[in-house]
């Protein structure tokens, strides 16, 4: 488990480094079906003037001159997410705050501030405001699931009950090992894990979050989408984007 103190973690708890093929490794990959095509963005919906595609990487980036109008997202078209297996990489700027969301909800309607608005299950790639550099938790974006905000940190096992998280006591891994684990500025690999009501993060081949969330809170299927964040000026890129759906 990390503590988080004027913006920064701290080392908790020594806990000894994965193992290849361990139990805190990622899962090895099989049966993956890519769902992007590394030319374009067909199969995918988002604002054209922050979305594009560039060096072969999906390319999201919002500037002084074009700035996002509220947090905005790339859906993919191809189907939902249910019970599935998502890898992917991702590289961001240093002024980032970006996410991947699965299971979510596309929001449509006259109040909304533009026409890719997403809510629920976030996967937080980086939030340099308040969490420098951390990437991996979830993130309860637009209040889904109960306005929970972050709901389970990095490092953290834990099972929701009633209006709280109940956390293992020893942490998945610690800051100093995430400070080590995490290539900051450069790409990192990523793998969620969704069956029912349990969820594992794993990042560049570690498991670093681990969530059981309540049945009467759990999101069982919903959308995936790529998250730009209104705010200051920055940028996410994804790429090897694949996705198994389990049954």
């Amino acid at each position: 488990m990390f503590r988080y103190a004027t913006c920064a973690f701290l080392p908790v708890l020594t806990l000894a480094s994965a193992v290849a093929d361990g139990p805190q490794s990622a899962p090895r990959e099989s049966g993956m079906t890519s769902i992007f095509n590394g030319k374009d963005l067909s199969g995918w919906d988002g604002d054209t003037s922050l979305w594009s595609v560039k060096d072969g990487v999906i390319h999201g980036e919002t500037t002084r001159e074009v700035p996002a109008k509220g947090n905005t997202f790339l859906i993919w078209e191809g189907g939902t997410t249910k019970d599935f297996e998502l890898r992917l990489s991702f590289r961001c700027s240093a002024t980032n705050n970006s996410g991947i969301q699965y299971r979510s909800k596309h929001i449509t309607g006259d109040k909304v501030r533009n026409k890719w608005i997403v809510r629920g299950y976030q996967h937080e790639i980086r939030n340099e405001v308040t969490l420098p550099s951390v990437s991996g938790f979830i993130y309860d974006e637009g209040g889904t699931t109960g306005n929970r905000g972050r709901i389970i940190l990095v490092g953290q096992k834990g099972v929701w009950e009633g209006k709280a998280l109940k956390k293992s006591d020893e942490p998945l891994i610690t800051a100093d090992e995430f400070r080590k684990l995490f290539r900051l500025d450069d790409w990192n690999d990523v793998v969620i894990v969704a069956k029912g009501n349990h969820i594992q993060h794993y990042m560049n081949g570690r498991l670093t979050m681990d969530f059981t969330d309540s049945d009467d809170r759990v999101l069982r299927e919903g959308i995936l989408a790529l998250q730009l964040h209104a705010g200051r000026p920055m940028f996410a890129e994804y790429k090897d984007i694949r996705i198994k759906h389990i049954e």
